[in-house]
């Protein structure tokens, strides 16, 4: 295990489980179908916590370009290897997005309704309108950088010895995640992630699958650079309070 194959993991496993509990909702015949946005937004902060228990001790488990991006105009993190990050996130999550269209193969080919096909891989607009569909996921990645940078490690308050919390560390990104799906993610899916929208997408743009909806690239930028904005705006930000 390695930094570049931590994060291509821990992002495989977060959409595996993003993408899934969508897939579990939306398609036909499954034992979750419409189970409700409570129980997507709860299982994708679950799935955010799976991804960085397995990739945080190697990597810092970014498993998003745009949080690599945050903390390298943050100086908490090497520009050289932003490029490198990416790559391994944008990897790990087309593999996440192959293996839940592997595993919902049955129900994908039983769903009639096209967008319902499309909703596990790639994100889209409750309503279109671009420029508030990237305000959305602009504010949402704001919110999502500016509050990690003020997450704090657990410490003896006598002595203030940080304590290492282990796993359960990874606790207060997934409570973000969740808040955030249930607050801010009702207009666009809140991706908030360039390589969990993108590599999906090109997922769906190639499998097999019978009467399926159009890719739509002419959305595909918003949950691109949305993101790399929003988490870009929360790092300057931070630069200036610090």
């Amino acid at each position: 295990m390695n930094e570049l194959t931590a994060e291509f993991i821990g992002t495989a496993l977060m959409i595996l489980l993003g993408g899934g509990v969508v897939a579990n909702v939306v398609l036909n015949g499954t034992k979750g179908n419409n189970s409700g946005w409570i129980v997507i937004t709860t299982a994708w902060a679950l799935a955010v916590f799976t991804g960085v228990v397995v990739a945080g001790p190697y990597s810092g488990a970014h498993l998003n370009p745009a949080v690599s991006i945050a903390l390298a105009i943050a100086h908490k993190f090497e520009w050289a290897k932003v490029p490198l990050y990416a790559l391994s996130q944008l990897g790990g999550a087309m593999t996440g997005s192959l293996l839940v269209w592997l595993f919902y193969k049955d129900h994908f080919n039983t769903t009639t309704d096209k967008n319902l096909k499309a909703a596990p891989f790639a994100t889209a607009p409750a309503i279109r309108n671009l420029t508030s569909n990237l305000f959305s996921e602009i504010l949402a990645t704001f919110v999502l950088l500016f509050v990690i940078f003020y997450f704090t490690n657990a410490q003896l308050e006598d002595s203030k010895t940080p304590i290492g919390l282990g796993s359960i560390g990874a606790i207060p990104v997934a409570f973000l995640v969740w808040v955030l799906g249930l607050a801010l993610g009702g207009t666009t899916g809140y991706a908030m992630n360039p390589a969990r929208d993108l590599g999906p997408r090109i997922i769906y743009a190639i499998v097999p699958i019978k009467d399926k909806a159009k890719t739509d690239w002419g959305y595909a930028w918003v949950p691109v650079l949305g993101p790399i904005i929003g988490a870009s705006l929360a790092s300057i930000l931070y630069l200036i309070l610090s």
